[in-house]
């Protein structure tokens, strides 16, 4: 499925919201976007993006999620503390 930017709508209730925010991410993983996009940050912008999502990312996703759905590691297996 391809992203439509038209659907992106926030603010009128929470699943298109959430519908809105999935396209907004898939647009954002464009190749082609993402080299532009980072090409111009300067690194403080660099380091809160990174900072402001790797916090979203630990909030929300276990981290056997964070491996597996985010990084795509298959390999990865969660090791329990004894």
């Amino acid at each position: 499925m391809t992203p439509d930017p038209a659907k992106i709508c926030f603010g009128l209730d929470n699943d298109l919201d959430r519908t809105s925010l999935a396209i907004f991410l898939q647009l954002g993983g464009d190749k082609n976007f993402a080299e532009l996009f980072s090409s111009r940050l300067s690194s403080d912008d660099i380091i809160n993006y990174v900072d402001d999502f790797t916090r979203l990312l630990k909030k929300y996703l276990s981290e056997d999620e964070y491996h597996r759905v985010f990084l795509q590691d298959t390999n990865h297996h969660h090791h329990h503390k004894e």
